[in-house]
């Protein structure tokens, strides 16, 4: 029996059903892959840069100019905070011009030094299947066609179930700002679809953020097709304060850190590590202090710093992570309970006495829910923060950045930013290491992800036939 997805605009603030999309059929979705097939043959992987570009800036300007429209549905399927969707809407612009812009630099050939004649050639690849989560409902879109349109691939879009206004205002992005048909098109597919996509000869490779689980079958599938594939996947992401870190700023970065999205976000701080016993007495008062000053209500409402998780599943989740928690030792110094109102509201909290045998010692907390570890010297903590199967971010936050240089070469991630917690931008490159996943999205190693590295080499007339050659 086929697996079908459920694509539903639910209220997260009230748990009120909005309105229910139908997945894709087999025969438009057949089409789908035709008309993307043919956009790439005959047009899209042939067109001048600078007309991909003029289309994917089209596209930046767009989301500027109607923000409001945009952040609306990222609060209404998700409960994202309306400066935070708006933060959003600004970095997707963002990216989008990034590449527009940093295109034709990153396609132009490049020479080979140690061999005469020998460049290296930049070529498209196809159709590519992207599949993005909930939790940044454009910024994951964004990463992902901003280079991929520019190299000259074209995309077919699964994005996440709750989230399915969000996706189409995204896809009538693209139709507006110019892009013709087959470039970017949007799918509520099955998992049975979306293996159907991987195995078709005309699909040539897929991006995934999201679950492990997720992850891993997406990988045993582009990899049985011989398929291209980059997975973003969780996090457990360490914020490692050393004992020359001023108290204050630190904790604002933390609590920023770990709120940020409601902490629906896979670099978000999840565990806070603090060097000696008086500092992480006196961190995770103040850490409480500015948990417990967050205000819960209506994402829609600039007053609100505290928004519900994305969905009743999500809520439940993180329950029973808590839970699981508190039966294998840990306490809950702060929150720990669904709040008693409309929507999928969790208090913010503070978790403590999470010993290695406890079952969220390795676990991903992806909502409101923080861990918090006092250890006694930075080779106890640099341990601790690579104790988990995941590697995607880390912080460590001193006064001596030389200091922070030195523990940062020592933990097992794709990122490590000192005295700051993990951020995104089109110029920095995103990704990790272990069960986060492969590859990298954003800067010009995301724009190289799914390309074709062609070499041409050349030899002048009358060259022999094998070997080095000298021009003149």
């Amino acid at each position: 029996m086929e697996d079908i997805m459920v694509y539903q605009t639910i209220n997260p603030a009230t748990g009120e059903l909005i309105k229910t999309y139908a997945n894709i059929s087999d025969q438009d979705l057949e089409a789908a892959i035709t008309n993307a097939h043919k956009a790439f043959e005959t047009k899209w992987r042939h067109c001048q840069v600078a007309e991909r570009a003029k289309i994917v800036s089209n596209a930046a300007v767009l989301l500027r100019k109607k923000s409001e429209e945009y952040a609306y549905y990222l609060t209404l399927e998700m409960g994202k905070l309306l400066n935070e969707a708006q933060a959003e809407i600004r970095l997707s612009a963002d990216i989008l011009d990034y590449y527009a812009k940093k295109a034709e630099h990153y396609l132009k050939p490049k020479i080979l030094p140690e061999s005469q004649g020998a460049e290296l050639h930049i070529e498209p690849l196809g159709i590519l299947l992207g599949i993005v989560p909930w939790n940044f409902p454009y910024y994951q879109i964004a990463r992902i066609a901003g280079p991929q349109l520019m190299v000259g691939n074209v995309l077919l879009l699964k994005h996440a179930e709750n989230v399915p206004q969000s996706a189409l205002t995204f896809g009538r992005l693209f139709e507006e700002a110019g892009a013709p048909t087959g470039i970017y098109t949007n799918i509520f597919a099955s998992i049975q679809q979306i293996r159907r996509i991987i195995e078709d000869r005309r699909v040539r490779g897929v991006t995934l953020t999201g679950s492990e689980r997720a992850g891993a079958a997406i990988a045993e599938h582009a990899g049985r097709n011989l398929k291209k594939s980059v997975l973003g996947m969780g996090g457990s992401d360490p914020l490692i304060v050393l004992k020359d870190a001023p108290i204050e700023t630190t904790l604002d970065s933390a609590l920023f850190g770990r709120m940020f999205n409601t902490g629906q976000c896979c670099v978000g701080s999840k565990r806070i590590i603090v060097i000696g016993k008086t500092r992480s007495k006196i961190f995770l008062d103040g850490f409480i202090q500015r948990m417990a000053s967050l205000k819960a209500g209506d994402p829609h409402d600039p007053q609100t710093t505290w928004g519900p998780l994305s969905s009743e599943n999500a809520l439940n989740i993180l329950l029973s992570q808590v839970a699981l928690a508190t039966h294998g030792g840990g306490r809950i110094a702060f929150g720990g309970k669904r709040i008693d109102r409309p929507g999928f509201y969790l208090e913010p909290t503070v978790l403590t006495n999470i010993g290695p045998n406890n079952p969220i010692y390795t676990q991903e907390l992806f909502g409101p829910v923080v861990s918090f570890y006092s250890v006694e010297n930075e080779e106890e903590a640099i341990r601790l923060a690579n104790a988990t199967p995941f590697g995607l971010g880390a912080s460590v936050f001193t006064a001596d950045v030389e200091r922070g240089r030195k523990i940062a070469a020592q933990i097992e991630s794709g990122m490590v930013f000192i005295n700051q917690p993990v951020w995104t931008s089109a110029e920095l490159p995103f990704g990790g290491i272990k069960n986060s996943g492969y590859g990298r999205e954003l800067s010009e190693l995301g724009f190289g992800e799914f390309v074709n590295q062609k070499l041409i080499n050349i030899a002048p007339v009358g060259s022999p036939p094998w070997g080095p050659v000298v021009f003149d």
